[in-house]
């Protein structure tokens, strides 16, 4: 039956380059799952779609887990599958899909990177020489004083920004309106800004708060393209992307305050788990604090070192 097998699969590796117009690329990796899959058929002994349920799917993605692939690695695999079932159900050889409710193993959550306070003031104290310049200043003080998304950020209009009242109305993820807090030092970069944007205005420009170059709303890729450029220049080590600003900013604050539900609220969290991950990166810094200050922990790394 393998013969079979693969002919179905061949089918739909078509379909996704012909209908779903997917690339080449993606096609290819699509190949690799499926042919994964038929080969834990094989040694399953299972002849036909048909017989596979939940719970070879489930054995599947132990093997694969058993046999180190990476968590993210195996939920890729069997997010083809699901969608390689939904093909077969729509072609009539299934009536339900097996891995639907299959989930993938978990991988160890990554804790958000960040700059510390001295990096980021150093970012921060950019030359403000031309009106790019301004513009990038102010829409990096915003990013970090307000925690923003990058999507949020080039997605305000200048009508969003109150500078006398010092707040800024974004909207996050799910069209979710929030209002947050925009520092001084934020809203002294915006207003600067906003006597430098005519230099990049078109006849058609429309009130997009950030503009590029060519006087358009500036692009999501062009704002990360800066804050790169910038911290080259500023001579910080570490990648540094838009997103970095908006775990410095809750990390920060989260550090000074331990307010969670405020830091999610500022966010824009729709589930306070998604937070809580900052409450490792708080800990972490105490703990620091702790290995650098008690005599305890002093004494206990003079002996280790000794």
């Amino acid at each position: 039956m393998a013969d079979e097998f693969r002919a179905w699969i061949e089918k739909y590796l078509a379909h996704l380059g012909s209908e779903r117009r997917l690339s080449r690329h993606t096609v290819v990796n699509y190949r690799r799952d499926l042919t994964a899959l038929i080969a834990f058929c094989d040694k399953q002994d299972v002849s036909a779609w048909r017989q596979l349920d939940s719970f070879h799917i489930r054995q599947f993605a132990a093997a694969d887990n058993r046999a180190g692939l990476a968590p993210r690695s195996i939920q890729r695999r069997l997010s083809a599958v699901r969608s390689f079932f939904r093909y077969l159900i729509r072609e009539g050889l299934l009536d339900a899909n097996p891995a639907a409710d299959v989930p993938a193993p978990r991988g160890p959550k990554r804790l958000p990177k960040t700059l510390d306070a001295d990096q980021m003031g150093r970012l921060l104290e950019l030359p403000q020489t031309d009106p790019l310049a301004v513009r990038d200043w102010a829409m990096m003080e915003l990013l970090y004083s307000s925690g923003l998304r990058l999507a949020e950020l080039v997605g305000l209009d200048i009508g969003a920004v109150d500078l006398a009242d010092g707040t800024v109305r974004v909207t996050g993820k799910g069209n979710k309106t929030r209002v947050v807090p925009v520092g001084s030092h934020a809203r002294t970069a915006i207003a600067k800004w906003l006597k430098q944007r005519g230099h990049l205005t078109r006849p058609n420009t429309d009130q997009a708060l950030f503009l590029g170059a060519r006087g358009n709303r500036i692009s999501a890729r062009s704002v990360q393209s800066r804050v790169q450029l910038w911290a080259r220049r500023q001579g910080l080590a570490q990648s540094v992307s838009p997103h970095l600003f908006r775990h410095s900013f809750a990390s920060h604050l989260l550090e000074s305050s331990g307010d969670l539900r405020g830091v999610q609220e500022l966010l824009g969290h729709a589930d306070i788990s998604s937070t809580q991950v900052y409450t490792h990166l708080d800990f972490q810094h105490l703990a620091r604090i702790y290995d650098d200050s008690h005599p305890r922990a002093r004494r206990r790394r003079r002996s280790d070192e000794d």
